[in-house]
């Protein structure tokens, strides 16, 4: 595939070879929308719950959050983001124990179970050759097959996996912490903030990590105005 190819009027329209600042908040502007959608809001909607009418409907409108947003896309035959895909399985084995035990505790402690779990899965995915980040990298970035199965960006993708399981545990160990230390009321928004601040972390250290490596490799990168990031092997001159 060639740069024309790929991207219609580069001249026009796109920017080749953005620096890694660029790149980061392209990447940070499309990963917002789904951080918003798939935990500020349900975060908000359960503190609206819980200071109105109880823990119960807090947990409850979070959860409604969750699924309408998973159901409109469904219905408009959208692509479901990984990040929303993952919130919303996390949520209903949340709800499920939280009906059975009727425990707040317990409701909160499954995140962190599951947090732990992605960050298993995170590294036993390199150990089976098939890096998670790999998947998720076609949220932010576009790149062909030709692209995905050269050495030098599978050893990226397996690098960054392991990457995002540490972070994982590091949110999983904070937020543990949080829960045996300080109110119900103190730690949902606390985790939250942790949770933003390493991810923010963790995508710095992705983006200029995945840029210093296809540049090493002799990719070529191009960043539309809206954010859109494409990656892609030079045509041979």
């Amino acid at each position: 595939m060639s740069a024309i190819e790929l991207t219609g009027d580069p001249d026009a329209s796109w920017r080749l070879d953005p620096s890694a600042a660029s790149i980061v908040v392209a990447v940070i502007r499309r990963l917002l929308p789904y951080l918003v959608e798939a935990t500020v809001i349900p975060t908000m909607l359960y503190y609206i719950g819980l200071l109105t009418v109880g823990h119960m409907w807090g947990i409850v409108a979070a959860a409604s959050c969750t699924y309408v947003s998973v159901v409109r896309r469904l219905l408009r035959r959208e692509r479901v983001p990984g990040l929303l895909l993952l919130a919303s399985v996390g949520i209903t084995v949340r709800l499920a124990l939280y009906f059975v035990n009727d425990s707040a505790f317990l409701y909160f402690v499954q995140p962190i179970a599951k947090t732990v779990a992605v960050s298993v899965l995170f590294a036993v995915s390199v150990v089976v050759g098939k890096p998670l980040v790999a998947r998720f990298a076609a949220d932010f970035c576009a790149f062909g097959i030709d692209v995905g199965a050269r050495p030098a960006i599978r050893s990226l993708f397996c690098r960054l996996t392991f990457l995002w399981a540490g972070a994982q545990i590091t949110i999983a160990a904070v937020d543990l912490i949080l829960l045996l230390t300080v109110p119900i009321s103190v730690f949902v928004g606390t985790a939250a903030a942790t949770a933003w601040m390493v991810m923010t972390t963790g995508v710095v250290v992705t983006v200029v990590d995945a840029v210093r490596t296809t540049r090493r490799d002799g990719l070529r990168t191009a960043l539309a105005t809206g954010g859109r990031l494409h990656a892609f092997v030079a045509p041979a001159i």
